[in-house]
């Protein structure tokens, strides 16, 4: 098992309150419990300088940020974690487990926000040595499932309204379709049984 996911790259994604943040953690803890080393880090964030742009991208006070800003700031967090952590991890023969990665910029900013989603894979592969993980596991949740499971403040991205929340999922589903490396779950299950089907998936890695 642990040759197995040596220097290999895999991210959960999906729209907000479809359990990532959870499911990343269960993964973590089921990988090391199988020897696995594993290196996991905030998605934007993770550096100095990605956790000043998570804040700036995140604060609800920064109502006038365009979407062409948002895809840059992701972009400039994503590619600082990518040098200064991610392609380590990898070359040191660790496992790299994200909650998100740039699968959520091309369907928030490159679908929901209009920016599109090829103009996104374009940028992310002129700054990013590796831009597609070697697994993305996409949970997919319905609006108000996802809705009940936000039970706190929300943010600057999730505070935006439902018909950009329903662009996002819609964004998610047509990146996963027929791309390789991609797989989608029904997220509205319980913990348990989707951390289940997460596995399964990794297995077949």
């Amino acid at each position: 098992m642990k040759d197995k996911f040596s220097g290999k790259f895999i991210v959960l994604d999906g729209p907000d309150g479809c359990g990532k943040t959870t499911q990343t953690k269960l993964l973590v803890q089921w990988l090391r419990q199988k020897g696995v080393d594993v290196a996991t880090f905030r998605e934007p964030g993770g550096t100095a300088i990605g956790e000043k742009i998570r804040q700036i991208l995140l604060n609800p006070d920064h109502i006038a940020m365009s979407t062409a800003a948002e895809v840059m700031l992701y972009m400039a967090a994503r590619v600082q974690l990518w040098t200064e952590k991610i392609a380590p991890a990898l070359k040191a023969a660790k496992c790299v487990v994200l909650d998100r990665w740039l699968s959520s910029t091309c369907a928030y900013q490159g679908c929901a926000g209009g920016f599109g989603i090829d103009h996104i894979i374009k940028i992310a592969q002129d700054c990013l040595d590796k831009p597609w993980p070697d697994l993305t596991i996409i949970l997919d949740v319905d609006l108000e499932t996802a809705a009940q499971r936000l039970n706190r403040g929300l943010d600057r991205m999730e505070q935006k309204g439902d018909g950009y929340h329903k662009k996002v999922r819609e964004g998610f589903s047509q990146l996963a379709k027929d791309r390789a490396g991609f797989a989608v779950i029904d997220a509205s299950a319980d913990i348990q049984t989707v951390h289940k089907k997460i596995i399964e998936l990794v297995e077949k890695t």
